[in-house]
């Protein structure tokens, strides 16, 4: 019984042609022998019979078209967009004939096409990035001994210089005096080697933040009084305006002291002597505002966006640090998505960052 449903089952587009073969080949006889006998003369029966054959001709050939012409043109049509690399649409042919499993197969490959090229192009888009990375490491690491060997020609020159001197000097003051000296350097160069490390492990992700809930005014307090209070040389005007009460924020403490560290360093060795050096924290809605000023200099407008960047100095700067410290704060404040910034006032410079409020 299933041998003989496939036999007459329509299921191919050969038997689909034969079988319309047939039908046309019985109804041109059938009608040809009825026109015969229509009860008219020959040439009216051969009229009737040529206008039949004339129908049974357009409708065969719109089955034709319906069941290989129509079925071969969207096939050749999505076949001409997926060469070009369009698999926006499938072919839409449902039949269960050979064109129905070509359009089943076209869609699958063009599936299958499809995806490949997506992960092709990621692949493409990672390799790119990863060369780029590269390309900036390279350019990084070449700066940073650029830089590095800049920075330490001066510390090595003047370690060697008194090392020289302290061959040739026989009074013990001065022995004494170079070689404190020369501790001095190569503390200065320990320290900016150690720095260098830190800021490197920022910016690569080896160093983790570690956030947990505390009062930044009273924070605040005790890393400003140890920085600008707790010393014996302040020849500047100290003032300051916090809250009365606790604010809490969620953060890195070490890496905020940090922070804290740098700018008000920054602040003190660059104000003018008996210059204001102002410390506020202003609590904006839902963030706190730290900013601290200090009278003197101002950053060259063409340089404000540079200062964020290792080993810059700008020319009025009145201390010869490192050119690390700003670059830490920039680094630390970024990893945590706070706003920061810097603004030329009319007697000075003022730095300040924004920090979330948290209860």
């Amino acid at each position: 019984m299933t041998g003989l449903k496939d036999i007459l089952s329509l299921r191919t587009v050969r038997k689909k042609i034969i079988m319309l073969s047939k039908i046309a080949g019985v109804l041109l006889i059938a009608s040809y022998v009825v026109s015969t006998r229509l009860p008219f003369d020959t040439d009216v029966s051969f009229v009737i019979w040529f206008a039949f054959v004339i129908i049974l001709v357009l409708i065969i050939d719109f089955l034709l078209g319906h069941f290989i012409s129509t079925p071969i043109m969207k096939l050749c049509d999505t076949a001409k967009k997926m060469s070009q690399l369009d698999f926006s649409s499938d072919c839409a042919i449902t039949t269960d004939d050979e064109f129905g499993e070509l359009s089943e197969s076209l869609n699958k490959m063009s599936e299958n096409l499809q995806q490949a090229l997506s992960k092709l192009e990621e692949m493409n888009t990672q390799l790119e990035k990863d060369v780029e990375q590269k390309r900036l490491l390279l350019q990084e690491r070449k700066e940073l001994v650029d830089n590095l060997s800049h920075e330490m020609k001066t510390p090595l020159g003047i370690i060697r210089a008194y090392a020289e001197g302290i061959q040739d000097e026989n009074d013990e003051e001065n022995k004494k005096k170079y070689s404190e000296i020369i501790i001095t350097e190569t503390e200065r160069m320990s320290n900016l080697i150690t720095t260098l490390l830190d800021l490197s492990a920022l910016e690569n992700g080896a160093a983790k933040l570690n956030l947990i809930r505390f009062d930044f005014v009273e924070f605040l307090e005790t890393v400003a009084g140890r920085l600008l209070l707790d010393v014996p040389d302040i020849n500047y005007n100290l003032q300051y305006e916090l809250p009365a009460h606790k604010v809490y924020v969620y953060s890195d403490k070490e890496r905020m002291e940090q922070v804290l560290d740098n700018l008000l360093m920054n602040a003190k060795r660059n104000v003018t002597a008996n210059g204001i050096l102002k410390i506020s924290l202003t609590e904006k809605t839902d963030k706190l505002l730290f900013s601290v000023y200090n009278q003197g200099s101002i950053i060259p407008p063409e340089d404000l966006s540079k200062i964020w960047t290792k080993f810059y100095r700008h020319k009025n700067a009145k201390y010869s640090g490192s050119g690390l410290g700003l670059a830490i704060v920039s680094q630390i404040l970024s990893m945590q998505e706070m706003e920061f910034g810097v603004k030329n006032k009319e007697t000075g410079v003022e730095f300040f960052f924004l920090i979330p409020i948290v209860k």
